[in-house]
C-alpha cells in the first residue's frame, strides 16, 4: 500500500453561503492541495506530506453560473433584470458545462479531491459522482439515471418511457494536476421557476425537476446530504472526517 495515499476527506457543511464566498473558499483549498503536490515533488520521499481532500456542502442565494463551454444566449434575461426582478446574480466560471441555476433548497456539493489519492480518471470521477446521486434518489424510491452524451442525473432518462426527460442534478467540474473543484447541484426543494429564465445546461428539449416535486413534499437537505455522503464513501473508498 502506498503510504502517501490519503483516503480521508474532510466534510464541511457551510449552510447558506454567497456564491463568491464559496468560490473563493474552493480556490483556497484547491490551491493548498496543488501547492503541497508541487512541494512534494522537490522533497525526498520520506519528507513528503499527504495531500488533503475536502467535501463542501452548501446552499446558495439565487445565482446563475455559466461554464467555460457555455453560451451566454442561454441566459434568457439580461443581468440588470436578474437583480431587480429575481434578486439573482450571474457568474462566468471555470468549470465544464453550460448555464445552470443555484438557489435555496438545492444541495450543492463541491468535492475538492486529489485524485492521486483515489484514481486518475476524470471520466470515472464524473460517473461516480453521478452514481452517488442516482443511488441517493433510489433511497427515496426514484429511478434516476444517465443520458448518453449528457452529464448529470435524469428522471425518465430512457427512450421508451413516453415522458419528457427531467434533469434533477447538474454537474460541472474543473480539474488541474488531478485536483478537482466545483461539483454537483441536486434540486431538493428548489423553486423551479428560476429555471424558466435559462436554457438549463444549454439543452432545449428536456425539463427540470426536484426531489420535492417528484415526491410531493419537501425533504430536509441535511438528510439528503447524509445519503450522498454514504454513497460517496462506498464508491470512492473514502473515510469521511468532520472538523
Amino acid at each position: 500500500m502506498n503510504s502517501h495515499i490519503n483516503k480521508q476527506v474532510e466534510v464541511r457543511t457551510l449552510g447558506l453561503m454567497d456564491y463568491q464566498a464559496a468560490w473563493d473558499e474552493q480556490e483556497r483549498l484547491f490551491s493548498t492541495i496543488v501547492d503541497q503536490k508541487l512541494l512534494n515533488r522537490t522533497c525526498p520521499v520520506d519528507e513528503q506530506q499527504l495531500t488533503p481532500n475536502y467535501l463542501l456542502f452548501c446552499e446558495h442565494p439565487p445565482v446563475y453560473t455559466l461554464g467555460t463551454s457555455g453560451h451566454a444566449e442561454n441566459l434568457l434575461i439580461d443581468e440588470a433584470r436578474l437583480a431587480t426582478e429575481l434578486g439573482a446574480t450571474f457568474f462566468k466560471i471555470r468549470r465544464g458545462g453550460d448555464i445552470t441555476f443555484h438557489g435555496p433548497g438545492q444541495l450543492v456539493g463541491y468535492p475538492i479531491l486529489d485524485l492521486d489519492n483515489f484514481f486518475t480518471d476524470i471520466h470515472r470521477y464524473m460517473r461516480l459522482l453521478e452514481e452517488s446521486i442516482i443511488l441517493t434518489l433510489a433511497d427515496y424510491g426514484l429511478n434516476a439515471g444517465r443520458i448518453d452524451g449528457l452529464t448529470g442525473v435524469w428522471l425518465d432518462y430512457g427512450t421508451d418511457t413516453g415522458q419528457r426527460p427531467r434533469k434533477i442534478c447538474a454537474m460541472g467540474v474543473k480539474a488541474s494536476r488531478w485536483v478537482t473543484m466545483h461539483g454537483f447541484a441536486l434540486n431538493v426543494n428548489t423553486d423551479l421557476r428560476y429555471f424558466n429564465h435559462i436554457v438549463p445546461c444549454g439543452i432545449t428539449d428536456k425539463a427540470v425537476t426536484s426531489l420535492a416535486a417528484e415526491l410531493g413534499h419537501d425533504v430536509p437537505l441535511d438528510e439528503v446530504a447524509d445519503h450522498v455522503q454514504r454513497h460517496l464513501v462506498a464508491l470512492f473508498d473514502m473515510e469521511l472526517v468532520t472538523r
